[in-house]
């Protein structure tokens, strides 16, 4: 659904593209943010030094054993490990390097599935 700016009087049979309309109004992509909210989270859960269960969530791999056929391996790390690799919590443990692949993250937009 294409949101049009009401302040601008925008209608939608004028057929603006909505990355004309950001440009002009300085408003950022919702997924994009979300994107960047989501990166800065994880380095942050990384970083951790204390035994939180938030990290401990996050390190856990599941249940070993074998899973049903077809069912596929995910977790909520998968996307990051596509970015910033399998070691991806220790890569977060440098906020420059971490902040650097911030933009790979959000420009790939590795969660629109």
């Amino acid at each position: 659904m294409i949101i049009y700016d009401n302040l601008q009087r925008i209608k939608r049979k004028q057929k603006i593209r909505v990355t004309k309309i950001r440009n002009t109004t300085k408003a950022t992509d919702g997924l994009t943010q979300a994107l960047s909210l989501k990166w800065k989270w994880s380095g942050h859960v990384a970083r951790l030094q204390d035994r939180r269960w938030t990290k401990s969530v996050t390190a856990w791999r599941g249940p070993a054993g074998k899973r049903k056929k077809g069912d596929l391996i995910k977790d909520g790390t998968m996307k990051l490990n596509i970015i910033a690799g399998a070691n991806w919590m220790q890569t977060a443990s440098s906020r420059d390097v971490w902040h650097n692949l911030e933009e790979a993250f959000t420009c790939k937009r590795v969660l629109a599935d």
